[in-house]
């Protein structure tokens, strides 16, 4: 294992081959499929979407809110590794689920790894009380665990000490979803409304402003399956005019906030007629 002076941690250079080989251990393997959708076929698309699919436990009656805190290095190493299309990439963050004003220390958040290798995308994760998920991303800690999570775990503490990760993006959002049920077991549907975001304070509770990232007239919408996005949901996406789109909410968010230049697959700032200023607080 490598080894660092107290205070001086390994760059992004040498680490960098250290880290790049997946782990054996995966929660689940998935193809995933963006398109960004105008509000005004959302309708459209939920009425079909609920001919063929169910919605997910807690995805009815307007959905859930999603928060997460990305981590990354100074240099912003995991935002140019999706920037440039590395085959093998990886982000770590902190996510909860519902409402982020009622977080407290003891509330259940998960710790994720989430990677692409290829065209597969993986997610590994551990729910924890957010103190401790604090106590290892943050403070850089180890922590108690069940004896089938000793790897993962020793993986992130590994992960945000040689690589000196710190939070450097919340985004949250609105989402609705919908799950496979019969012959289209499998299959998961996402769509996230009022994608917004902040670049500090990032405590979920915190008083703190959040601005669109993603203009408010638009929507991301994710077609999520484990082996293959089935024929009628694609047809479905031509006949509704949608095109696939390269969007990262972490990637858009750091460039919102002027922390990175606009790349090219940057989702435009012009918003359509009528929609409200962008900046919000919940």
């Amino acid at each position: 294992m490598l080894s660092e002076t107290p205070g001086h941690p390994i760059s992004d250079d040498t680490t960098g081959h250290a880290l790049r080989t997946p782990s054996k251990l995966h929660a689940f393997n998935r193809y995933e499929i963006k398109y960004l959708v105008p509000s005004h076929q959302i309708p459209e698309l939920r009425g079909e979407l609920t001919r063929r699919l169910d919605f997910d436990s807690h995805g009815a009656d307007g959905g859930y809110g999603v928060w997460s805190t990305y981590y990354d290095t100074r240099q912003l190493r995991f935002y140019w590794e999706k920037i440039e299309g590395l085959k093998f990439r990886r982000k770590l963050r902190i996510r909860h689920y519902g409402d982020r004003f009622a977080v407290s220390d003891d509330s259940t958040v998960h710790v994720e790894i989430k990677q692409r290798v290829n065209r597969v995308t993986q997610k590994r994760r551990i729910a924890l009380p957010y103190a401790q998920a604090q106590d290892l991303c943050d403070r850089r800690r180890m922590i108690e665990h069940h004896s089938s999570q000793k790897a993962f775990v020793e993986e992130i503490l590994e992960l945000v000490s040689m690589l000196d990760l710190r939070p450097v993006m919340m985004t949250g959002y609105q989402r609705e979803a919908f799950v496979g049920r019969e012959a289209d077991e499998g299959i998961r549907v996402t769509m996230d409304h009022r994608v917004r975001g902040r670049d500090r304070d990032f405590h979920f509770a915190a008083s703190a402003e959040n601005r669109l990232i993603v203009p408010a007239g638009l929507s991301v919408v994710e077609f999520k399956a484990d082996e293959r996005v089935p024929y009628w949901l694609t047809d479905l996406a031509a006949r509704m005019n949608l095109s696939v789109v390269r969007v990262s909410k972490y990637c858009q968010g750091i460039e919102a906030y002027d922390r990175a230049p606009r790349s090219i697959f940057h989702v435009p700032d012009d918003e359509p007629a009528g929609v409200l200023p962008v900046a919000i607080h919940s």
